[in-house]
């Protein structure tokens, strides 16, 4: 059966959508300065806030879950090895990806605030 032009014409922006996005979706910084941040957020509206929390909120649940991992194998050292190598960077691991997790934090209480003083849509932004 032949697919007509306007069917494979949908189906390739379709596939095309899904492969490259089909916005500027927000990604959530954790080096971008406070300062930034919130000079960001004063000129933003309450959808792009909110988006913008929500981009944060993923990230947040994306690194709690790493940190949650680390902290299982870090769980799993026996004893006698507890000041090994291996202890040793697992620690390291979970120092920095809880100063990672704070910073993220810092940032999406931003955007949550500015979201929340504006009267926008807090639903499913809590964490």
């Amino acid at each position: 059966m032949a697919i007509t032009r306007n069917v494979r014409f949908c189906l390739l922006v379709v596939c095309s959508l899904a492969l490259c996005g089909c916005g500027k979706a927000k990604k959530a910084d954790e080096n971008k300065p406070l300062s930034e941040v919130k000079t960001e957020a004063e000129k933003m509206n309450a959808g792009q806030l909110r988006e913008t929390a929500l981009a944060y909120k993923s990230a947040i649940e994306a690194k709690t879950a790493d940190l949650e991992k680390v902290i299982t194998k870090l769980q799993k050292v026996p004893l006698t090895e507890a000041l090994g190598e291996d202890a040793k960077n697992l620690k390291a691991d979970i120092d920095n990806l809880t100063k990672s997790l704070e910073s993220l934090k810092q940032r999406f209480e931003v955007y949550y605030q500015k979201l929340k003083e504006k009267g926008g849509d807090l639903s499913g932004l809590e964490i």
